[in-house]
C-alpha cells in the first residue's frame, strides 16, 4: 500500500495548537493514534493500528535522520527531530516530534511515545536544506552505506558549528 503512493507538492500546515500523539511497540508498529493523527495522515485509524509507524514516511526524509532517532530511543533517551511526513493521498506535513521510550514496571522498554506539533518555518527551511543533503550523500553512498554517510555528513555540520544534534534541532 505505502510504496503505491506517489508524493505530491501539496502541503498540510499543522495548526499552532494541534498535537499528533502515537505510540509504537519496539518494532515501531503503531498501537495508538490520535485524532490529529488519524486526520493529518489520511489514514483510518483501522489501517494506522498494527501498521508501521514509517507507513507516514516521506521520500525526502534521510534514512540517517531515522537511524539516529531509533538508536537515541531505543537507549533509553528522548530525542527531538524536525520530520516531514507523508500522507495517504501523497501530500506532506513536517511536524516537530518529541518522542521518548515507553517503560513497563519493570524498567524494560516496552514502546515508544511520540508527541508532534507544527514546527516553526524557519526550521523547516534549515531542515529542507539540511536533509537534502544528506539525501544526497545517501544516494552517492549506495544503499549499503546510506546511513552511514548521511550521519557522517550530519556529524561533519555539527562539527562545524560546535554544537550536539539536540543543541542544534532545539535552537532551530
Amino acid at each position: 500500500m505505502k510504496s503505491r503512493i506517489i508524493p505530491t507538492q501539496h502541503e498540510k500546515i499543522m495548526r499552532e495548537n494541534d498535537f499528533i500523539v502515537s505510540k509504537t511497540d519496539t518494532k515501531g508498529r503503531i498501537t495508538y493514534g490520535n485524532r490529529i493523527f488519524i486526520e493529518y495522515s489520511g489514514y483510518s485509524e483501522h489501517e494506522l493500528l498494527g501498521a508501521q509507524h514509517n507507513i507516514i514516511r516521506h521520500p525526502d526524509m534521510p534514512r540517517g535522520v531515522f537511524k539516529y532517532l531509533w538508536d537515541t530511543i531505543a537507549s533509553g533517551q528522548e530525542v527531538f527531530a524536525y520530520v516531514k511526513n507523508m500522507a495517504k493521498d501523497g501530500s506532506y506535513y513536517w511536524v516537530f516530534a518529541n518522542v521518548t521510550p515507553d517503560y513497563d514496571s519493570n524498567g524494560n522498554i516496552i514502546g515508544y511515545l511520540s508527541v508532534r506539533r507544527c514546527p516553526k518555518r524557519s526550521a523547516v527551511d534549515t531542515c529542507t536544506g539540511l536533509y537534502q543533503q544528506m539525501l544526497a550523500a545517501e544516494q552517492q553512498a549506495g544503499p549499503r552505506d546510506a546511513c552511514a554517510a548521511s550521519l557522517a555528513l550530519l556529524g561533519s555540520v555539527l562539527q562545524q558549528h560546535g554544537v550536539s544534534y539536540e543543541e542544534l534541532v532545539l535552537s532551530l
